[in-house]
């Protein structure tokens, strides 16, 4: 998760692995819930989600600096990202959440979330609001 998340270790940003985000820890615990692992961003200023993993099939719960769920982020077993829900703006004609798919940021388009993507945000945003109760 270092330098948009370089899986060789240094990014072509030269940031190290494991230098721009941070797991989102409650009691000390990392929150990781199954396949889903809530990150920060270490650096102030506007968010910038992970490119790549170091994990197969990773999903990415993506907290802004407000801890504000901003998005989650799908990656293939390639360890690239493959889409992103964006949730806390509209994109052009489309009100509120929606899908980017592919590695660049709308490189294979930009569409409303699929019953399937719903489900995974309704599961994300319980984990996230649920996770006060277990401080």
């Amino acid at each position: 998760m270092g330098g948009r998340g370089a899986s060789s270790g240094i990014s072509i940003f030269k940031k190290a692995y494991g230098s721009e985000y941070h797991t989102v820890k409650i009691n000390g615990v990392p929150l990781v819930v199954g396949n889903i692992k809530f990150i920060k961003q270490n650096k102030k200023g506007s968010a910038t989600a992970p490119m790549e993993t170091m994990t197969k099939g990773r999903v990415y719960a993506f907290i802004d600096s407000g801890d504000r769920l901003n998005s989650i982020i799908y990656f293939n077993t390639k360890l690239k990202r493959k889409k992103s829900i964006n949730l806390l703006h509209d994109h052009k004609d489309i009100k509120g959440a929606h899908t980017h798919e592919g590695y660049f940021h709308d490189e294979n388009g930009t569409r409303r979330l699929t019953m399937k993507e719903k489900r995974m945000v309704a599961r994300v945003e319980k984990i996230w609001y649920n996770r006060l109760s277990k401080l």
